[in-house]
């Protein structure tokens, strides 16, 4: 059976995979509507980077309830930041803060530019992350909610970790796997 990174997908078949940064990549492309971060333009490559590996192109094939699980224990850490250090300093956050503070507002972003017709959401897991979204995905395609599940795993490393990515971002890394039932092709 097929795994994500070493874990066992249960009854999950893992029918595309991508990961950002890959070798040649820099930072992620810029997502309208979002600013200051990394987190959502991570989140929007390496969902496009799996989805194209399934599909070829956007639109995903009509009919098919595609749920997009986003797991991230710490979540959106830059815009958190900037957030929390504007309010200390007596500022007001902008607009754009409001919506992209809500990961699932990213999630969703990636639902309709594919035409996902499936459940949003995201979870903060208390263990391992892989695990727990599998978990999740497996749950939605078992209860009927949706036919696959796109797993969309993301962390940014605390801003003075030091390790920085491809793109100069401390520490960020995503890994998307677009999962289907046992039996799918």
């Amino acid at each position: 059976m097929s795994g994500i990174a070493g874990h066992p997908a249960g009854r999950l078949t893992v029918l595309a995979e991508a990961a950002w940064p890959e070798p040649g990549d820099g930072a992620p492309p810029p997502v309208p509507g979002y600013v200051h971060s990394s987190f959502p333009p991570l989140v929007a490559a390496v969902a496009e980077r799996c989805l194209t590996r399934a599909y070829g192109r956007r639109p995903a094939p009509g009919g098919e309830r595609t749920a997009v699980v986003l797991v991230s224990a710490a979540g959106d850490r830059a815009s958190a930041a900037h957030v929390r250090a504007t309010v200390a300093a007596g500022g007001r956050p902008g607009p754009l803060f409001f919506f992209q503070s809500v990961p699932n507002s990213v999630a969703g972003h990636v639902a309709a530019r594919w035409g996902l017709g499936g459940p949003v959401l995201c979870l903060a897991p208390t263990g391992d992350p892989r695990a727990e979204g599998t978990a999740e995905a497996e749950l939605l395609l078992h209860d009927g909610d949706a036919d696959r599940a796109l797993l969309v795993l993301i962390e940014q490393a605390p801003a003075d970790g030091g390790a920085r990515d491809a793109g100069g971002q401390p520490g960020a890394r995503a890994v998307a796997v677009l999962l289907g039932g046992g039996d799918a092709p």
